[in-house]
């Protein structure tokens, strides 16, 4: 597969989708966590409250009482693996999600490099080495 090469202002033309797609992103994963959160307390009371009733018969007549929640949860992780995917779709790297980090492919002085912008900033001024990090960020020559 080729790596997409970005330039500096191809990287920032499409900063505004990618912060759109960053803060779902965000969202998606808080909600997923206090849900998977919510669902183990549930699982735990239930569990309680099963053993208190000597291990009587399951709420619902026999359903699965965690259905939904757990249906809504595995929607949540599969939306979340589609956000990720597009920055993927569009060559773009993903470092992080909280605080947001990503990294776009490019070539300064004839050597491959990544164009880097994180949450917070308004646009990517900075680029580093596919090895350095973001500790190595040196500003952008253009």
């Amino acid at each position: 597969m080729d790596i997409r090469l970005f330039t500096l202002a191809e990287a920032n033309a499409l900063l505004p989708e990618l912060k759109m797609q960053l803060a779902r992103l965000q969202e998606t994963i808080c909600e997923l966590e206090h849900r998977l959160d919510a669902l183990h307390l549930k699982k735990k009371e239930y569990r309680k409250r099963m053993k208190a009733e000597g291990g009587g018969r399951p709420e619902h007549g026999g359903e699965d009482p965690f259905f939904l929640d757990e249906s809504r949860i595995e929607f949540l992780r599969m939306e979340a693996e589609m956000i990720i995917g597009n920055f993927k779709r569009n060559g773009v790297l993903l470092k992080s999600v909280f605080p947001g980090l990503l990294d776009f492919p490019s070539v300064v002085d004839g050597k491959q490099v990544l164009i880097c912008w994180k949450e917070g900033e308004e646009r990517a001024t900075s680029y580093h080495g596919w090895h350095d990090g973001y500790q190595g960020r040196r500003p952008h020559p253009e």
